[in-house]
């Protein structure tokens, strides 16, 4: 099963897919972390992060960019997160895919999804708050939108977490 969940900063999306990951038939648990840290308070997110996982027996990975060529171990459930600070890494890495992010991080969702059985990907919702960015906001705006409509379109569920409250759709919907 592949799920995408979505949600703003701060909804709960990141215990809700841990929590639903837990329910995979997997003992085997992969939290691929795609987050560079800049400045503490990315530090501190992720602490926080390997809190919240502690106690779940996952198994973590750093994959700032270069999702393509991740091997996963036989019998694992994967958890991936977060899609947008991807995004951001292949854009703007040293070692990232630049312009070509979109088409790489769609080749590396498949190449994850066909070696696992259950992969939950989590990405986040920056489209409503109606702001006017800057043209190379906009740009990452655009390709993350691109990956998320073309991630969700895979999925076999995709949920949006709000305030913690949950909106699921299957991806027939």
């Amino acid at each position: 099963m592949f799920v995408t969940v979505t949600g703003g900063s701060g909804s709960g999306k990141s215990a809700f897919a841990e929590e639903q990951i837990l329910k995979f038939p997997e003992k085997n648990r992969l939290y691929i972390a795609t987050m560079v840290c800049f400045d503490e308070e990315s530090r501190q997110r992720v602490k926080r992060h390997r809190k919240m996982r502690k106690e779940k027996h996952f198994d973590t990975l750093e994959c700032p960019t270069d999702l393509v060529h991740v091997r996963i171990p036989k019998d694992t459930a994967v958890l991936l997160e977060c899609m947008s600070n991807l995004t951001a890494n292949e854009m703007y890495q040293e070692k990232g895919s630049g312009d070509h992010c979109v088409e790489e991080i769609l080749a590396g969702i498949r190449h994850v999804k066909e070696q696992c059985r259950n992969l939950i990907i989590v990405t986040n919702e920056i489209f409503s708050d109606g702001m006017d960015y800057d043209e190379e906001t906009r740009r990452y705006q655009k390709y993350l939108g691109e990956i998320n409509v073309r991630m969700a379109s895979m999925a076999d569920l995709v949920t949006e977490v709000v305030y913690c409250l949950l909106y699921t759709s299957d991806a027939a919907d």
